[in-house]
């Protein structure tokens, strides 16, 4: 089976790299996936996206002289999000460790205060 332009396949993440991610078509070899054409948004980081190893839909845009392709998943119509399973434990940690500080803040100037009034009663 040779692939052409226009064709959708599956393939595998095998490399993220901070411009895209190399795709493995089975039987067809690997190609890359632009990090512009991995999602609808502006994408920062692949990493966030994608995993090696998980399989996705991509469209063959092109296939060069050499074999290598230049695929898009967005084109696809591959709906890639972004992976946010860690960041509300993230922001849970952040929001505890706050409160943490904050609770030791209130107790320490409390116990401050209240030295300071009983110095000033002592004192006149």
């Amino acid at each position: 089976m040779s692939v052409k332009a226009g064709q959708i396949v599956e393939g595998t993440v095998t490399a993220i790299k901070n411009f895209g991610v190399f795709v493995k078509v089975e039987g067809e070899g690997e190609g890359l996936v632009h990090v512009s054409k991995i999602a609808s948004g502006y994408v920062k980081d692949p990493g966030e996206y994608l995993n090696v190893g998980q399989k996705v839909k991509v469209k063959v845009l092109s296939v060069g002289e050499n074999g290598k392709m230049d695929l898009s998943i967005k084109d696809a119509g591959e709906v890639i999000k972004k992976k946010d399973a860690s960041q509300p434990k993230e922001k849970e940690d952040k929001q505890t460790d706050f409160e943490q500080k904050m609770s030791k803040f209130l107790k320490e100037s409390q116990q401050k205060s209240s030295d300071l009034k009983k110095r000033s009663d002592r004192y006149g």
